[in-house]
């Protein structure tokens, strides 16, 4: 059987991957759902805190307008700060995610 390029290249590409084992699995890419996921989870406070953003604002509550807020980034890290967690950068996947997932919390109209 004969294999043209792009199946040669997935197939180093799958052999390279299978390498890293279960690590590859395990990343995250920038998406509203990995926002969700880090909304709930107590490590963006910091080394043994046990709040998440989901402590203070339950499934959003309280964020409807946060998808408006320019800033929104500042207000997550400012969030953050007062967890004594470490400010996100701006530009990382995970500060990306969180403004996904809060912007996905936007109300949608009805239509009637």
């Amino acid at each position: 059987m004969k294999m043209n390029r792009t199946m040669m290249g997935a197939a180093a590409l799958f052999a390279a991957l299978a390498g890293l084992g279960g690590y590859v699995a395990a990343a995250e890419t920038t998406s509203a759902i990995y926002g969700k996921k880090l909304f709930g989870d107590p490590a963006l406070g910091g080394p043994g805190n046990t709040k998440s953003c989901n402590s203070c604002h339950p499934s959003g509550k309280g964020l409807d307008n946060a998808w408006k807020n320019v800033k929104l980034g500042e207000k997550i890290n400012n969030c953050i700060g007062a967890m004594k967690g470490k400010a996100l950068p701006m530009d990382s996947k995970e500060m990306r995610s969180l403004v996904l997932y809060m912007q996905s919390l936007k109300p949608t109209s009805s239509g009637y």
